[in-house]
């Protein structure tokens, strides 16, 4: 097998790693191309040559190497490229002390929240909480790490006020929810991306049975405009790829907002309910009443 016929899952990948099969020219040449992909996606052999200050058989040897039929070829992949994220390739951040990360994660949670609140659509929130406190029963709909957790966090919050409510982070289990939902049943999913096609679908089936949904996701996405009801969460996750999701905070917090405002439609209710939880964990559990409320 030769260099050239060496498997190439992802030419960005194969850019950033070709440390061990590239010669030294040919390590220029990929340091120029992921430097100024733009460039390089448009440049002819000879504009590649000259900026890289080698010879246009080299960038011939180069794109084969890479697995590329042609310097064409090559072109045609490099265009299809970006969507993998050269993010991954290039993080934003190198900082690695404990007090550099710390500023950072608790910096871009307070960002999102921030954010999340200025754009927040008051009246979409206003109408899911009308929509949450006269079902008669309500699933939570949210796969994926993040998504799953958010549908968690919904009934965690929601039984605890006298909501029937049950998550599902299962495909499957959202597609045979949905066709056996009743009438008085409300469906209010996550999804980051909205993106996720899944949950498209069982929210498509629901709308054809009349059933309410609710979604917590991107706007303008396939998930929003499958929903009834959207309340939209639109932020810029940032270049850093270790830091995990500052958007998740913004979620929550809109999770926190929806529970706070079904407490205050029936404030008995909730008291008496919350009281009663409350007791259990003290008499059970805590033996005094300075643990954390609710929980």
């Amino acid at each position: 097998m030769t260099a050239a016929d060496l498997p190439t899952p992802d030419l960005l990948t194969a850019l950033a790693d070709g440390d061990q099969r590239l010669s030294g020219l040919e390590r220029r040449l990929a340091a120029l191309v992921l430097e100024d992909m733009e460039f390089a996606t448009n440049a002819s052999i000879t504009d590649l040559a000259t900026r890289a200050g080698v010879s246009p058989p080299t960038v011939t040897r180069f794109c084969r190497r890479l697995g590329c039929a042609s310097f064409s070829d090559f072109k045609v992949q490099l265009a299809r490229s970006p969507y993998v994220g050269l993010r991954y390739l290039k993080p934003e951040s190198q900082s690695s002390s404990v007090a550099e990360v710390a500023e950072d994660v608790v910096t871009k949670a307070q960002n999102a929240l921030f954010q999340m609140h200025r754009a927040l659509d008051l009246s979409a929130v206003e109408k899911a909480t009308t929509l949450l406190c006269g079902a008669g029963m309500i699933h939570a709909f949210g796969s994926g790490g993040n998504s799953a957790m958010v549908a968690n966090e919904l009934q965690n919050r929601l039984f605890r006020l006298g909501c029937r409510i049950a998550a599902s982070n299962d495909h499957g289990m959202h597609l045979m929810l949905a066709a056996a939902a009743q009438p008085d049943t409300v469906v209010i999913g996550s999804s980051f991306t909205g993106r996720n096609a899944e949950l498209v679908r069982s929210f498509r089936l629901l709308a054809e049975r009349g059933i309410p949904t609710i979604a917590l996701t991107q706007s303008a996405s396939p998930v929003a405009e499958a929903a009834n009801i959207v309340i939209a969460i639109d932020l810029p996750e940032g270049q850093n790829i270790f830091r995990p999701s500052s958007t998740r905070f913004a979620f929550l917090a809109v999770v926190d907002v929806i529970a706070n405002m079904v407490a205050y439609a029936d404030r008995p209710k909730a008291q008496r309910l919350l009281r009663g939880i409350k007791e259990q964990l003290i008499r059970h559990r805590d033996g005094n009443d300075r643990q954390l409320l609710g929980d």
